[in-house]
């Protein structure tokens, strides 16, 4: 397993030391691993394998690995035996290097620059790790195998793609030319179990009286603008909001690479299709979101909007398709809301920016606003109501905050939630609908840890 490296600067301290005996030993390790599973795939029927459990796989590759390190003379103890067998399992059958990374949970991203430098993050810190790979072909070849498994390629005509692991990991991979110093890899792991709120509430994310009123404004159907920048937990909080949906209701997932984990049993998925290498039959999440509307949603969940497909979005918020939600790079919610009128433009529909404006405040209702703050730490920073026009401003009230306070000496961010004093329109209809929101919550000076 790898261990945590040291400080970036002692890491690269250390690239400038000749090889040591432990550098030697581990490429001798590497090599000889490479060399059993090229001798083991001379072995045995790729294709028998498919129809074998697991388990019996194991054994019987145990048992191969044991006469072909004999055959060699390999001098290793039980133990260097044991992890010998279970690197060239990896190998075999899933992806090589990377599977003690994908098997640790205290690890949320892994970054490959080149077959030799491998980092991750580990409670919203990077930090080096020593797994690397043979050489560039090894690479690409554990690359080709992740893309190959969703339908996706990626060659010197396709250099870059976004794909997915099975259990739901974003993989985005970007490879020669494009990428000068060898392919580079990135791929953001998610919980194998879906994180809800009460597991945002405990980990200070979210307080308690916030995730109150987003439960009724899902339960509400107000439909929910989720704001943030890169890796700043947006796809979590969406899942986590969207565990507040009735089992009973028809919900349709819209996603450029399938990443939601929706735990209600009538999800319909959807995943957008790159063109093919003649540049043909690309489905974008346009023409999802328009197909989409005529499968009886009750409501629509797009993973992220881009381009285009956010007038579409705004179309089907606007005419009964009430408590649909998506995503969107921005700073703030009033960035987000700007970004979503560009959008519009980019649909190619000739409209006026005083009636894109009017269909966003039309459609949307909330936006929560999301960020990774200096400590790693992810907060919901913002819980904003759209409230209308007025003359050419879409206007908006903000319900909660996190107000920054200081830093600690270990650069722990220090601060805290409050209530801004206004009261959401959402109270009627919430109360209507079976929530029960205080006024108390709502007090200016209530704030929550």
């Amino acid at each position: 397993m790898p261990q945590p490296a040291a400080h970036p600067a002692q890491a690269q301290t250390h690239a400038l030391v000749p090889a040591t005996a432990e550098h030697r030993a581990a490429d001798r390790k590497l090599s000889l691993k490479v060399s059993i599973h090229r001798a083991l795939l001379d072995k045995i029927n790729l294709a028998a394998l498919d129809q074998l459990p697991r388990a019996q796989i194991e054994h019987e590759i145990r048992e191969i690995v044991q006469e072909l390190l004999q055959e060699r003379r390999e001098a290793l103890n039980a133990a260097e035996r044991d992890e010998l067998t279970k690197e060239v399992l990896d190998e075999l059958l899933g992806l090589g290097p990377l599977e003690p990374l994908l098997k640790d949970d205290g690890i949320t991203d892994i970054l490959v620059n080149g077959h030799q430098t491998v980092f991750v993050e580990r409670g919203g810190v990077l930090e080096r790790v020593p797994t690397r790979f043979q050489d560039e072909k090894h690479l690409l070849r554990i690359i080709q195998k992740i893309v190959s498994a969703v339908g996706r390629r990626i060659d010197e005509s396709s250099p870059f793609v976004d794909a997915r692991l099975a259990d739901g990991s974003r993989v985005n991979a970007i490879i020669a030319p494009l990428a000068i110093d060898g392919s580079l890899l990135s791929i953001r792991k998610f919980a194998k179990k879906p994180i809800g709120i009460e597991r945002l509430i405990e980990l200070g994310s979210v307080p308690e009286p916030m995730a109150r009123v987003m439960h009724a404004m899902v339960g509400t159907r107000r439909n929910v603008l989720i704001s943030g920048g890169t890796g700043s937990g947006k796809t979590t909080l969406l899942n986590a909001m969207s565990s507040y949906i009735d089992e009973r209701e028809r919900i349709v997932t819209i996603e450029d690479s399938a990443e939601l984990q929706l735990q209600q049993e009538h999800v319909a998925r959807l995943e957008t299709r790159p063109a093919n290498i003649e540049g043909r039959g690309e489905v974008s999440q346009r023409d999802l979101v328009k197909n989409a509307l005529r499968m009886r949603p009750d409501r629509i969940i797009i993973g992220e909007v881009r381009a285009g497909e956010a007038f579409d979005m705004l179309q089907a918020m606007n005419t009964g398709h009430d408590g649909s939600m998506t995503t969107v790079h921005a700073n703030t919610p009033r960035d987000a809301l700007s970004r979503i009128e560009q959008m519009i433009g980019m649909s190619g529909i000739e409209i006026s920016p005083a009636s894109a404006r009017a269909q966003i405040a039309s459609a949307i209702d909330v936006v929560v606003q999301v960020a990774r703050l200096a400590d790693g730490r992810r907060r919901v920073i913002s819980l904003a109501e759209v409230t209308g026009m007025e003359s050419a401003t879409i206007t908006m009230q903000e319900i909660f905050r996190f107000k920054v306070t200081g830093r600690t000496e270990s650069n722990e961010v220090i601060g805290h939630f409050e209530a801004t004093g206004i009261r959401p329109k959402l109270l009627q209809d919430a109360a209507a609908n079976g929530f029960d929101l205080p006024a108390d919550l709502f007090r200016p000076e209530l704030t929550f840890s």
